[in-house]
């Protein structure tokens, strides 16, 4: 099996009790919700990465309030069209994030399709990627390790 490896930076931004989320499409195809952010182009610093990623994806303009921590995840990923399967291993930088500027917007053309404030309590309900429960784990706790 293939192996591969994605390192990306993601951006936990709460403001007013709401929790900024970006949606996209899961493998099955269908909508689910994650934080705004991706992966790092080569030679590109995390930190520029997680604010050109919200950017793209929300419209704003984020400042980087601090790191948060580190999730990874490690997973067999089937074969789809003309890929291969893979030994996928999937680093994410997670990061603090506070809206410096910038106005709501939809990403186009891009890997998200919508970016919308939610209720920190209502998160639970929604359809989202295992990131978002992680990195708001980082985000209350803020364990000494940086690891959820």
């Amino acid at each position: 099996m293939r192996q591969t490896l994605r390192v990306a930076a993601y951006a936990v931004c709460v403001r007013d009790g709401r929790l900024l989320l970006a949606r996209g499409r899961g493998r099955d195809g269908r909508p689910e919700w994650t934080l705004p952010g991706g992966g790092l182009e080569h030679g590109e610093d995390p930190y520029d990465a997680v604010v050109r990623e919200v950017a793209e994806e929300t419209g704003y303009r984020v400042e980087v309030a601090r790191l948060l921590g580190v999730d990874s995840l490690r997973q067999a990923l089937p074969r789809r069209g003309t890929r291969s399967a893979r030994d996928h291993h999937a680093v994410r930088l997670v990061y603090e994030g506070r809206i410096a500027g910038g106005e709501l917007r939809h990403e186009t053309g891009g890997s998200t399709d919508m970016a919308a404030w939610h209720p920190l309590d209502a998160v639970p309900a929604l359809a989202r990627v295992g990131l978002v429960d992680a990195a708001l784990t980082l985000w209350r706790l803020g364990p000494a390790a940086g690891r959820a």
